[in-house]
Formats: C-alpha cells, structure tokens, sequence
C-alpha cells in the first residue's frame, strides 16, 4: 500500500510505497536502493502519446544507468494489461522495454504522488475514477525528490529534458555549482553563492566575474 497521501514539495522525502509491476512486486524504496530514480505516470495503457514516451525512455536506459539511474512507470491498470502494452511499445518505437511499469489501478500510488487530474474532471475512466496526470519525478538515493514535472495530456515529454536536469544535479552536487540556462554538460557553470571568491580562485582556477552575484567557470574541478 501506498503512504498517506500529502503535499509533495522540492526536498519532501519521496512516499514509499508497494505494488505490483510488470517486473513483480515492487517495494519502491528498496527499488531505488543506492542510485537515483525517475518515476514517471501515465493516465492508461495503449495511448497514443505514452507509447511514445515509454519506447523513448526505454531506447535511453542505457544514458540514464550510465548516472546511475533506475527508470519506473506507473499507469492505472493491471500488470496484464502493461504486459500487453509493452509488446506494443516495443513493436510501435523499437525498443526494448525491461524496466518496471506500476499498477495502479485503484490509484494508490497516484494520490500519494498528487498524480490525480484536477483540471480535467471529465479524464475519468469507465468506472468514475480519475485517471493519473503525466508527472515525472526526479528521486536522489536519499529517497528526496529533487525535480517534479507534470505535462498535459495532450504534450509528449521530452527525455532530453530529464537526462539534462540529471546531469545538472548530479554535477551541483558534487562540485559546489549551479547551471544556468540551456546548460548541458560542457558548458561553463556558475560558482556557487556560498562559495567565496578567495575559495573560487582554489576550486575554480578559470573563474570570471560577471556581475557580484554572477560568477561563471569552466567545469575544470582540482581533487582534493
């Protein structure tokens, strides 16, 4: 079962949550372990604009394991009918789709996410149940989301996105930074407001002042 439902906000620790999957019984915790997890929902199985989506994420697993990601889906059906769906999937796209997809038919996992469609409330299934919005969430290994998206129904998400925003936590963790916009990997970042100038010249040799408030560098980090 799913936790109680609360508001989810940047930095709330990530519900927990167990259900079954196409890939078994998933303890969502323990899923995710030591790396880090995009979670990801979808309102049904054999929709037009979530088989897209699932074939592309399936293509880039192998980006996302190489940061040490786990990808997990969610839509609110049974594991037969996401079994079905993935021969779909993986005939429409040609993937090959080996990460788990949730059932979530009574919604569980959905209200503990916030998942539920308020805007639309025609977007109910044959039974009068709201179906799940198309959120993503960015989970770190200490169980903390550290990015929540939600698109309409009507708009493909774009995978690029995620794998970038990926990279650009991964990378303020780890080096005192922050990226500004558009950045992908390789481009200049921006040195930290907590890092004074006097530690900039020892972390970042090649750093330049823009404004006070604005300082850039190139990504050229000295191990301690």
């Amino acid at each position: 079962m799913a936790t109680e439902h609360k508001t989810l906000r940047l930095g709330s620790i990530a519900p927990d949550f167990t259900a079954d999957s196409s890939n078994g019984p998933i303890s969502f915790h323990e899923f995710i372990g030591d790396s880090w997890a995009v979670l990801f929902s979808h309102p049904d199985d054999f929709t037009p604009v979530c088989t897209t989506e699932l074939g592309a994420f399936a293509k880039l697993e192998p980006e996302f394991a190489k940061r040490g990601v786990k990808l997990i889906g969610l839509s609110a059906n049974n594991t037969e009918s996401h079994k079905a769906w993935i021969k779909d999937i993986d005939e429409v796209t040609g993937s090959k789709l080996t990460f788990p997809i949730v059932a979530d038919p009574s919604r569980k996992v959905a209200h503990a996410f916030d998942m539920i469609d308020y805007q639309d409330a025609t977007n109910v299934d044959n039974k009068g149940v709201q179906f799940t919005i198309r959120s993503v969430f960015i989970i770190d290994p200490k169980k903390t989301i550290r990015l929540i998206l939600s698109y309409p129904a009507s708009t493909g998400r774009n995978t690029a996105e995620v794998l970038r925003v990926i990279d650009s936590l991964q990378t303020g963790d780890k080096y005192r930074v922050t990226t500004p916009i558009n950045w992908v990997p390789g481009d200049d970042v921006i040195v930290h407001p907590t890092v004074s100038n006097e530690e900039a010249k020892t972390l970042f040799p090649k750093f330049r002042i823009i404004k006070p408030y604005l300082r850039l560098t190139p990504l050229e980090v000295k191990e301690n």
